[in-house]
């Protein structure tokens, strides 16, 4: 009994990891493809790699993506480290209020936020563009960041500043020297998850930009409606990067460990 429950385990897993690794596989299979088919092999070629570098609104679109992308983990980060511990110190009431008011962006439906957005800009006469891409992503980043780090916040010694300042540190070299490096692995993954957010975002994105300003998310959505297999070179890129990017996330911190344990036996 106990041996069928472990093979038919084995068996879901291995269902679920095709089920999710397979597109991914078939994407990077046929980004090589020499014919435009996506369903036929015709032979291996990097002819759409070099349409897909040769393609002048396509590189604006991955332009704008990362940029849009730095720009709100990089602002959103800051406003919701600091949001997060303004609350920490806040009385129960106030903070009970803005965690509610946090959790709406979460909760909202994207479409319901972007329409929301769309008509927002729309009455203040903004013309919708690069600006108006830019304030969404920051607006609806800043609750992940804000998320993650008041856990952080929440764990640490109330008395940790009140000390830091009694030892002669100003505000700015308690906040930044004392409760930062404390707090810093809850930051890193609040701008990780505001960077997969900017970068991944479709929905909010479509109702706020304006002409010529378009994500990656934007390219594919009107390209998927003729055949372009441009698209799977651009996701095999997208995937080498994930992946590279997780490796280091996690190697690093091991490398780290084993210099560190290195010197303490030096």
């Amino acid at each position: 009994m106990k041996q069928s429950k472990k093979i038919g385990s084995k068996i879901y897993m291995a269902i679920m990891i095709i089920f999710f690794y397979l597109p991914i596989v078939y994407t990077i299979i046929f980004s090589f493809n020499s014919s435009r088919s996506l369903t036929k092999f015709g032979g291996f070629s990097l002819q759409w790699y070099e349409k897909m570098f040769h393609d002048s609104t396509m590189m604006q679109s991955i332009f704008y993506t990362i940029i849009i992308a730095l720009l709100a983990t990089l602002i959103s980060t800051i406003a919701g480290t600091i949001t997060a511990i303004g609350l920490s110190k806040s009385n129960r009431i106030l903070k009970g209020i803005v965690e509610q008011i946090n959790d709406l962006p979460i909760m909202n439906p994207e479409i319901v936020t972007g329409i929301g957005l769309l008509m927002f800009f729309s009455a203040l006469g903004v013309k919708k563009g690069f600006m108006t891409l830019l304030l969404a992503h920051i607006m609806f980043c800043i609750p992940y960041v804000i998320l993650s780090v008041a856990p952080k916040l929440r764990s640490l010694d109330p008395n940790l500043a009140d000390a830091a300042l009694d030892l002669g540190a100003t505000p700015w070299q308690a906040l930044i020297k004392v409760i930062v490096p404390q707090i810093m692995p809850g930051i890193v993954s609040g701008a990780l998850i505001a960077f997969t957010m900017s970068f991944d975002d479709f929905i909010i994105s479509y109702f706020v930009t304006g002409n010529g300003v378009n994500n990656i998310s934007i390219l594919v959505y009107t390209m998927s409606k003729r055949v372009n297999p441009s698209i799977n070179a651009l996701s095999s890129i997208i995937i080498l990067i994930i992946t590279v990017v997780l490796l280091l996330v996690n190697i690093i911190p091991i490398l780290k460990q084993k210099k560190e344990r290195n010197k303490n036996e030096a």
